[in-house]
């Protein structure tokens, strides 16, 4: 069974404060992993996606994620927010032996 964890949605950032959105995942099958936002009265936006190789994962708007393929995690991060990053936040897997997409 894949399954996805994340503790928060919607954020509201500090300006210039680091952040973090925690998200962890159960795959028994190779598997993406994606993170999204959602701006007010926008649509969703791709922010960054791992499929394989490198952990970590740079991605626009200086957010970044890092695969830990250890501890089941893909946390999303930015050094420094800006008040504009205020949003909701998806953190989704997509498996690649099916047509199979979790979301929180």
């Amino acid at each position: 069974a894949q399954s996805v964890t994340q503790p928060d949605v919607h954020i509201t950032v500090s300006e210039g404060a680091p952040l973090e959105l925690k998200c962890r995942y159960s795959s028994s099958l190779p598997s993406s992993l994606f993170w999204y936002v959602q701006y007010p009265n926008q649509g969703l936006q791709l922010l960054l996606k791992y499929t394989s190789g490198n952990s970590l994962v740079s991605g626009i708007k200086s957010f970044e994620a890092e695969f830990k393929k250890s501890d089941t995690s893909f946390h999303l991060r930015k050094p420094s927010a800006h008040w504009s990053d205020s949003a909701e936040y998806f953190c989704v897997l997509v498996t690649h032996s099916a047509w199979d997409c979790r979301g929180s």
